[in-house]
């Protein structure tokens, strides 16, 4: 196993997408994965996965999965939030709900495996977490006003979150994700091409990708690998945008 990564992670959203990308990440490189996810299909069977079926909206939920998977295969010293909804529709349209449920899982959900886990990281003076945020989080987007105002509560918490566990040597970073390949960007897309992404939607005010191409799920994970690991011992605090160039 790479020493530099975290010997147990434990990994939130992990079924699919970006979650599912940083779980398969983190196995090739030998580590262990506590995986977490409300879905109970699962892309992996993998003797060092420990899979756990919770929704994150579970405060308490996801405290006995931190105890039990603790006491059964020792301390997680890294986390990764992937775990994330969206919604699309203009604010004045959507349902009443769209703000709530955003903020549910991209924040609170955030929240509470955050309180879970760094209380014991804090005991341990060790520990690593990255939050799968977007860039939509600093950059508005049309129709996606909930899912932006999340994720921007989602960085902003995971950089205060950051100040409070610095004194403790737990490092927080976020990873900004623009336009990957997941299914929830295919069901955004609707049967639309990925390429009209990367030539940009002037009519939305978004901008194309200068690099080309839509992103992969583990264009994303090797960021947040790097990040839990001690390559990035003095990395905290940071957002690091994972978007071809996006934004900028």
């Amino acid at each position: 196993m790479d020493a530099r990564l975290p010997a147990i992670t434990l990994v939130t959203g992990a079924a699919s997408g970006i979650g599912a990308a940083v779980t398969a990440a983190l196995v090739r490189e030998g580590g262990r994965v506590v995986a977490i996810d409300r879905d109970e299909r699962a892309p992996f069977d993998h003797p060092a996965i420990s899979r756990y079926r919770a929704d994150v909206r579970d405060a308490r939920a996801l405290v006995d999965i931190v105890e039990r998977a603790e006491r059964e295969l020792g301390a997680i010293d890294g986390l990764v939030h992937a775990a994330g909804v969206l919604s699309l529709g203009a604010i004045c349209d959507a349902p009443d709900d769209a703000l709530r449920d955003a903020l549910a899982v991209n924040v609170e959900g955030l929240w509470s495996i955050s309180r879970a886990l760094a209380p014991r990281m804090i005991r341990r003076a060790r520990g690593a977490i990255v939050t799968i945020s977007s860039n939509a989080g600093s950059t508005p987007r049309v129709g996606m006003g909930a899912y932006c105002a999340s994720k921007a509560a989602a960085t902003m918490l995971t950089q205060c979150l950051a100040l409070e566990l610095a004194p403790h040597g737990i490092r927080c970073n976020v990873v900004s994700p623009g336009s990957t390949d997941t299914p929830m960007l295919r069901r955004m897309l609707d049967g639309a091409s990925p390429s009209e992404l990367v030539r940009g939607r002037p009519g939305a005010f978004k901008l194309g990708i200068p690099l080309g191409r839509v992103a992969t799920p583990d264009d994303v994970a090797q960021v947040a690998l790097f990040l839990l690991s001690e390559r990035a011992r003095h990395v905290t605090l940071q957002d690091v945008r994972v978007d071809g160039g996006a934004t900028f």
